[in-house]
């Protein structure tokens, strides 16, 4: 074994210490100038409890729309039954009024077990994420490798402003500007593993230690445990390259066989691992293996190349070109493409799993019990900037001037039973994969800064666009999933903003093909859905959403009561929560995505990621649903975006409203009599009295005047009132 001398000196690892902390500075500089009113040494508020009253009543509005009319009567009674005086609801709701007085959030652990650790299903496709970084090559397997060295590098420097709690502190972006947000997500990132249960999983967090820190490293489907210090030292990159050379020498010499392969099990159905774990720990061998994974900091995975056979066939141009499309390298980082590729050299339970292909493919699949999204992106993005930072500088920690231990590779003592296991789980996850049906769609004709223009919230219009391309497939609307940030709240996570409302669904009836709406009226409609849709948004973002509320008083019951209420037990409420339509946006500021499978069978999961020109979509369904189809959805999806786009110009060219103050004067010409106006239902608004001619039309502008809330043409000898403003 050959040492890795190299010179050094004293001050090399404080550098590169030195320079994150400079970086992180410079972060945090920018929001303590732009939001110098918010004082960050004052803990953050607790989740408020929202009133009975009200979260009842967006329940009920929330189920009209997915339920049939014998249904929702149902519910209602059910619904009048559980709020009335002195009843059920009350004394549920006083219960978690004093919960929330005793803890820091009263609905965290109930939010937590009811949306993570007592799901089943297998971590892969239908809870764990995919991220994609930017698209890079590498000429050779060093290339790779030392683009991983750098990755793990620059992790590790970010991690000790993580282990000292340092990170700049996340504001809002919107609705109290600048307020600080909940940063405990990011500190269990590096800390934490999902341990499996037969009837709970469990969130475990490791106490982090600069000594004898280590990640894992998986390559051929083999597990090694590589150290990161050295005689308490940080390894440099070249020292961290190096071993990395070692691990890929070690696992090409010594290949397993199939039914060795132990990170398939992390697979399995959750309380089908639960039970090979305890099988394994039975072995002092394995138990050591699985510590030393479940204590790491994070795991690396060293992929081998996807053929581009694996592209979608709709990638025409990318194949030709013999590129890998956006399809493929998503589907790496959600699944392994297949257990004959890189399936097997996974460990799903750890949060954070870099993937690291030898054809450039890189991102990471996370396990989501931890943390939200936003936060992981966030992170990642940090360091990716804070690695060319440091690659652009030069700036590099010294080698170590003594002896590198070796890495290990993990032993493992497979009983036939195990292997058994391993075989069958080898057979499900392949079965699992062919049944993923996956499109990304590059969305280009427009991003977030159309809907600006129109004044309407990029988020709002691009789920209502969801909603009608749902509708438009499927004749109906359904449940809808979208995740909303309560970290304005102590250890905040999400609650639900439900899309599918009343007024949504209006709109999509007036968007058909047998619809005879004006295009002035499904106008009208579409800010109609978008208002509903913004103040559930901002009501949930500030505290005040049902479905966390809803749980709690479920569970509250269960718990303290040991029952469980009848609105609980009615068809609605199953309903209400089975999420046919699962979506979520995940901003990004890189040319990175973020995607994840659909939360049930016959459903379809949609995130999307807004730029300020194109928006990319992750649609993703089932191929064993004969209803469903994902890239079909993503076409209609397209035509919805188009046609949302078309109907705001077409308004807006034949209205060419504008402001009009009282006494004031301007000029209009409309495409129709300027009697038409009335059809605007009064939106006559603008605070000045320019003028204004629509060139295109063929009808001679008039001269507009408002006096109090009447708007007149012509002059003050013939004077004709054209259109009375509301209110």
């Amino acid at each position: 074994m050959a040492a890795n001398k190299c010179a050094t000196t004293p001050n090399a690892n404080a550098g590169t210490t030195r320079m994150v902390k400079e970086y992180v500075k410079r972060v945090e500089s920018q929001d303590l100038e732009e939001y110098p009113q918010w004082n960050l040494k004052l803990p953050l508020p607790k989740l408020p409890v929202p009133k009975l009253a009200d979260t009842l009543a967006v329940y009920l509005k929330v189920i009209k729309p997915i339920t049939t009319e014998s249904q929702y009567e149902h519910a209602s009674h059910l619904v009048k039954e559980f709020q009335a005086k002195g009843g059920e609801g009350e004394k549920l709701q006083k219960l978690i009024e004093d919960l929330s007085e005793t803890t820091d959030n009263w609905a965290y652990k109930w939010w937590l077990d009811d949306m993570y650790l007592l799901n089943s299903s297998p971590l892969p496709i239908n809870s764990n994420p995919g991220m994609v970084f930017p698209k890079t090559t590498f000429a050779d397997s060093n290339e790779q490798l030392r683009f991983a060295a750098r990755l793990v590098s620059g992790i590790l420097d970010y991690k000790v402003i993580i282990d000292a709690r340092k990170l700049p502190i996340d504001r809002a972006r919107h609705r109290e500007k600048g307020q600080p947000l909940c940063m405990e997500q990011y500190y269990r990132l590096f800390s934490s593993y999902r341990e499996p249960g037969e009837k709970i999983d469990k969130l475990r967090t490791v106490e982090s230690s600069p000594v004898g820190e280590h990640i894992t490293v998986i390559r051929n489907n083999q597990i090694f445990e590589m150290a990161v210090t050295n005689n308490v030292m940080r390894m440099s990159e070249d020292d961290i390259c190096c071993q990395l050379k070692r691990i890929c020498r070690i696992a090409e010499e010594s290949p397993i066989k199939e039914d060795e392969t132990v990170g398939i099990l992390t697979t399995q159905s959750r309380d089908e691992w639960a039970r090979c774990r305890h099988r394994l720990l039975l072995d002092p061998v394995n138990q050591k293996s699985l510590n030393s994974i479940e204590t790491s900091i994070f795991v690396l995975c060293l992929d081998n190349s996807v053929p581009i056979t694996y592209n979608h066939h709709r990638s025409v141009d990318d194949t030709d070109s013999k590129l890998r499309d956006d399809n493929s390298l998503a589907l790496q980082m959600l699944h392994g493409q297949s257990t004959q590729l890189n399936s097997c050299n996974r460990w799903y339970d750890k949060t954070m799993q870099f993937i690291i292909g030898e054809d450039g493919a890189c991102g990471l699949n996370y396990e989501h019990s931890p943390s939200e999204g936003i936060a992981v992106v966030q992170l990642i993005e940090h360091v990716l900037r804070y690695m060319e930072e440091l690659r652009k500088k030069k700036l590099v920690r010294m080698n170590s001037i003594v002896d590198l231990p070796y890495p290990t590779r993990l032993d493992w003592n497979l009983s036939a039973d195990i292997q058994t296991s391993i075989s069958k789980a080898r057979h499900r996850m392949d079965l699992a994969i062919s049944n993923l049906d996956f499109y990304l769609l590059r969305f280009d004709v427009y991003g977030k800064d159309f809907p600006k223009s129109q004044n309407m919230s990029p988020d709002c219009l691009i789920q209502l666009a969801l909603q009608l391309t749902y509708y438009r497939m499927h004749g109906n609307l359904v449940s809808t999933y979208e995740s909303a940030s309560t970290r304005r709240y102590r250890l905040g996570r999400v609650d639900n903003i439900r899309a599918a409302s009343c007024e949504a669904l209006e709109w999509c009836e007036a968007m058909s093909a047998q619809s005879t709406s004006s295009a002035e009226s499904k106008m009208l409609l579409l800010r109609t859905a978008i208002k509903a849709q913004t103040d559930l948004m901002v009501q949930t973002i500030l505290g005040h959403g049902m479905d966390c509320h809803m749980l709690a008083l479920k569970r509250v019951a269960e718990e303290y009561e040991s029952y469980t209420p009848a609105i609980f037990e009615d068809v609605t409420w199953s309903l209400c929560n089975t999420f046919t339509l699962s979506t979520s946006q995940v901003l990004t500021t890189l040319d990175s995505f973020m995607s994840y499978g659909p939360v049930v069978r016959y459903g379809y999961g949609a995130s999307y990621n807004p730029h300020s020109d194109k928006i990319i979509f992750c649609i993703s369904s089932f191929k064993e649903c004969p209803d469903t189809r994902s890239d079909k959805f993503a076409m209609t999806l397209k035509e919805a975006l188009c046609e949302i786009q078309a109907l705001c110009v077409e308004v807006s060219d034949k209205k060419k409203l504008m402001t009009i103050d009282e006494n004031k004067e301007a000029i209009i010409s409309v495409n129709n009599n300027i009697v038409d106006l009335s059809t605007v239902n009064g939106i006559i608004h603008t605070p000045n009295s320019e003028s204004i001619t629509n060139v295109a039309s063929d009808i001679s502008p008039r001269r507009l005047v408002r006096q109090k809330n009447s708007i007149y043409a012509g002059g003050n000898g013939n004077r004709e009132l054209v259109h009375q403003i509301d209110g």
